[in-house]
């Protein structure tokens, strides 16, 4: 068979090893003609589909999907970060206030919140520690002694 042609030779050939159920590849090398070619003349000769060789089920078990991540605002909602407005206009100024209170975290200008997680997170009651961290840390100091501890030596000859 030449390039490109389908004579009714080839044509008659291919309706017989279609019907015979051999695969697009096999009734290519005995005809002389690519898998592909085969695949797009008996489309083109609406011949009879075929179930796919690719067997559902076999192989490898497919590993269990995963739950997806939730998405870290779900998990840890800043409540306890936000201030209503009226407490912001109630409040009093950050000078006149007596030395031991402590200022909305919305008033801390320059400072930040420990960011030391209370509770288990999506839980209604879950929230930031909120004392004020030391500088340079996410902690306040009672969490940075928790978080940041010197390795114990645990080599033999060490005292």
């Amino acid at each position: 068979m030449s390039h490109g042609e389908w004579t009714d030779a080839t044509v008659t050939r291919l309706r017989q090893l279609w019907d015979d159920g051999y695969s697009t590849a096999e009734i290519g090398r005995r005809l002389g003609v690519s898998k592909n070619a085969v695949v797009g003349k008996a489309h083109r000769l609406d011949l009879p589909g075929r179930s796919s060789p690719i067997r559902v089920g076999s192989g490898k078990p497919r590993p269990p999907r995963r739950p997806p991540v939730p998405k870290l605002a779900d998990l840890m909602p800043l409540r306890s970060l936000v201030v209503p407005s009226a407490t912001i206009r109630a409040a009093p100024s950050i000078t006149a206030a007596p030395a031991h209170a402590v200022a909305p975290v919305s008033l801390r200008l320059g400072k930040t919140p420990c960011c030391w997680p209370v509770g288990e997170p999506g839980a209604p009651a879950f929230r930031f520690c909120d004392a004020l961290a030391i500088a340079g840390k996410p902690y306040c100091e009672a969490h940075c002694r928790s978080a940041y501890r010197k390795p114990r030596d645990r080599r033999p000859d060490a005292a």
